[in-house]
């Protein structure tokens, strides 16, 4: 699985706490969002920050492994090569951050490449309703869960996260032209109520060049920003 401008908006622009030690990436796929949370987090002097990070797809997992084993960062970055449901059974742990870029087309036609097709879809197994009910679990007190998802699942993403015990605290819309609707959220929720959660809007690119916004966002990670 490939890198994708997904990914690298919740790695930039999810919430990242100083208190924070703990981390969960779910469905990390080449590990880049795992790697740059581990990035984030030791911009600080931490020396205590483990990030675990799982994926059913087995070349995927040892991809991000041997990401993982080539980054500063090694010894606080560990792929787990499972379930999510494997995974609640082997470890305990509890978490201050849980982050995924979920699989999200429920009604389009699978992809003919059976990989993609389980990365993409959430008939072939994750969905962000068994994220939440993971976290209603295994979140610490003042734990998080952040997601990358289409515009058109917020309601419905709003709705199970109220069910599950879960307020949403921030919001960021993403949209590639001024023109245009948003087509991704950045969608964070915590235990506790918030208040009225943050609502902004980000814009990739404008006449043909990346916003100043986006380059702000992003530029510890892209080599051109």
């Amino acid at each position: 699985m490939k890198v994708n401008t997904d990914g690298v908006l919740l790695g930039a622009a999810m919430t990242i706490l100083p208190e924070d030690r703990r981390f969960l990436d779910i469905g990390t796929g080449t590990g880049t969002i795992a790697l740059m949370a581990a990035q984030r987090s030791f911009a600080e002097v931490r020396d205590d920050v483990r990030i675990d990070a799982i994926d059913i797809d087995e070349p995927s997992a040892s991809e991000a492994a041997m990401n993982f084993a080539k980054s500063p960062w090694s010894e606080s970055l560990k792929a787990h090569n499972m379930s999510l449901d494997d995974f609640a059974v082997s470890s305990q742990s509890p978490y201050d951050l849980i982050f995924s870029n979920p699989p999200y087309f429920e009604d389009s036609l699978t992809a003919p490449d059976e990989r993609k097709s389980t990365a993409r879809h959430t008939s072939d197994g994750l969905s962000y309703r068994d994220i939440f009910d993971f976290a209603s679990e295994r979140l610490t007190e003042k734990g998080r869960v952040s997601f990358v998802l289409p515009a058109d699942q917020e309601a419905a993403l709003c709705r199970y996260a109220r069910m599950s015990g879960f307020h949403l605290f921030r919001i960021l819309r993403v949209r590639t032209i001024p023109r245009k609707q948003p087509a991704r959220i950045i969608a964070e929720f915590a235990r506790e109520r918030c208040g009225q959660p943050a609502d902004t809007i980000l814009t990739i690119q404008d006449e043909g060049k990346y916003t100043q916004e986006y380059l702000s966002l992003t530029h510890d990670f892209y080599l051109f920003a």
